[in-house]
C-alpha cells in the first residue's frame, strides 16, 4: 500500500498524484496507515518457530522437485507482518520488530490459505552492502519457512524497502548490483525448496520506471545465476498499484516497460497492491464503492491477458463496514473469474502486533476477524 504506518510510527509516504498503489513504509507495521494501530500486545503470550528452526527450511518438505508454472497451486493467503516494524535500524527483536508465531501459521492453514507473504527488512537481514547475511536474522526466516512450507503452505519472501537500502535508492545512490547481490544469497540459500517464492521488493516509488526494470532484471538474472528455478514475483513502479499500471503520474507506464522484463527461467509475475479508498493508499476505512475493488483491478487482468502474462495481489485489505466487505468480496470474484491470468493473493494483512489495525485479520482469541467470512469463501 501507498501510504503505511511504520510500527509506531506515522511514516508521510506522499500520496503520489491520481489513486496511487497503496504500499507499506518499510517503517510501517503493515499496510494500511490512516488506522488507529494501538499499542502492541507484548504480553500476548507468543509460541514462536524456534522449536522449527531445526527442519532445514532450505529443503522442500516432500523433497519433490521444483514447481512447474503449469503445476503452482491457486494461492490465496496472507501478509503476516512484523518483521518489517520499527524504523530502528537494526532494531531489537521482540522491541522493534517480530516476527509472526506458529500458531498464526497453523490458524491460517487451517482456514484453508496456502501461501503466507513474510515482509521484512532489508538491513536486517544483509547489514552490509553485498555483505554476508546475518545467521540470527535469517534463523527467524528459516524457521518461518521450515514451519510453513511443513504445513503445505509458500512463502513469499517479501524485502519490504521501496526500493531503497539505508534509505538510499537502488541502482543509482546504491548499485543495482547490492540488490541482486542479496538475491544471489538468498536464492542460493533457498533455491531446493520449491515452496519459497522470491518477492524481489515492496513497492518501488518515485525512481524513474525504466531504472526499477534494470534493477528488477539484475535481480533476476542473479537468481537464475545461483540456479534456483523459483516462482518470482516482480512489481512495478509507482507503489505497483494495478489501478495505475497503463497510467502515466509516476513516470513512463508499467505496462510499457514492464513487458522488457528477461527471466531466463521464464517463471515469474507481476506483483501489484490495491486498496479500495478513494486514493488507492489504503489509509482509509472506506470503501469508494462495493465494486471498486474489482473495478481498479480490471485493466491490469486485461493487460495480463493481451501479453500472456500472470499476476498476483500482493496486497489488499478491507475495513470491516459493509461496503468495503462486499467490495473484498467482488475483488476476489474477479480474481476467481479470471484464474488463467492471476495466480493468487495475499490479504493485508496480518501478524501478532497489530492490535486495533483496522484491516487486521489476526484472531482475537478464539474469535475470527470480520473479513474472515468473506475471505473463506475464495479459499
Amino acid at each position: 500500500m501507498q501510504a503505511h504506518l511504520s510500527f509506531l510510527l506515522l511514516v508521510p509516504l506522499a500520496l503520489l498524484a491520481p489513486a496511487t498503489g497503496c504500499d507499506d513504509d518499510p517503517s510501517r507495521p503493515a499496510m494500511d496507515a490512516g488506522a488507529d494501530l494501538g499499542e502492541p500486545d507484548l504480553t500476548r503470550p507468543r509460541d514462536g518457530l524456534a522449536q522449527d528452526a531445526g527442519r532445514d527450511a532450505t529443503q522442500a518438505p516432500d523433497g519433490g522437485a521444483p514447481d512447474a508454472p503449469s503445476a503452482l497451486p491457486f494461492l490465496a493467503g496472507v501478509n503476516l507482518a512484523g518483521a518489517e516494524f520499527g524504523s530502528s535500524l537494526p532494531g531489537t527483536y521482540d522491541k522493534d520488530y517480530t516476527y509472526p508465531t506458529q500458531a498464526e501459521v497453523d490458524y491460517f492453514v487451517t482456514k484453508g490459505m496456502n501461501v503466507f507473504r513474510l515482509p521484512f527488512r532489508w538491513e536486517r537481514l544483509q547489514p552490509s552492502e553485498k555483505g554476508a547475511l546475518d545467521s540470527v536474522e535469517l534463523g527467524r526466516v528459516d524457521a518461518f519457512v521450515a514451519h510453513a512450507t511443513a504445513r503445505g503452505a509458500h512463502v513469499v519472501l517479501d524485502p519490504h524497502n521501496y526500493a531503497r537500502y539505508y534509505g538510499q535508492l537502488v541502482g543509482t545512490e546504491v548499485g543495482d548490483d547490492a540488490l541482486a547481490d542479496l538475491w544471489s544469497k538468498l536464492a542460493a540459500h533457498f533455491k531446493a525448496n520449491p515452496k519459497v517464492i522470491f518477492g524481489l521488493m515492496n513497492e518501488p516509488h518515485d525512481m524513474t520506471t525504466e531504472l526499477w526494470r534494470d534493477d528488477a532484471n539484475a535481480a533476476i538474472q542473479a537468481i537464475r545465476a545461483a540456479g534456483a528455478t523459483n516462482l518470482i514475483l516482480v512489481p512495478g513502479n509507482g507503489w505497483t498499484g494495478a489501478h495505475g499500471w497503463g497510467q502515466s503520474y509516476y513516470g513512463t507506464p508499467n505496462a510499457q516497460v514492464m513487458k522488457s522484463i528477461v527471466d531466463p527461467g521464464n517463471n515469474y509475475a507481476f506483483e501489484v497492491h490495491q486498496y479500495m479508498d478513494s486514493d488507492s493508499s489504503g489509509t482509509s476505512a472506506t470503501c469508494v464503492s462495493g465494486t471498486v475493488g474489482a473495478d481498479r483491478l480490471k485493466d491490469f487482468t486485461a493487460w495480463l491477458q493481451q501479453n500472456g502474462l500472470r499476476g498476483f495481489l500482493g496486497e489488499l485489505g478491507a475495513a470491516s463496514n459493509p461496503t468495503c466487505l462486499t467490495a473484498l468480496d467482488n475483488m476476489l470474484s474477479h480474481i476467481d473469474a479470471n484464474k488463467a491470468q492471476w495466480i493468487g493473493w495475499t490479504y493485508w494483512a496480518a501478524g501478532p502486533w497489530w492490535g486495533s489495525y483496522m484491516f487486521s485479520i489476526e484472531p482475537q482469541g478464539s474469535a475470527d476477524a470480520p473479513q474472515m467470512p468473506t475471505i473463506e469463501k475464495h479459499l
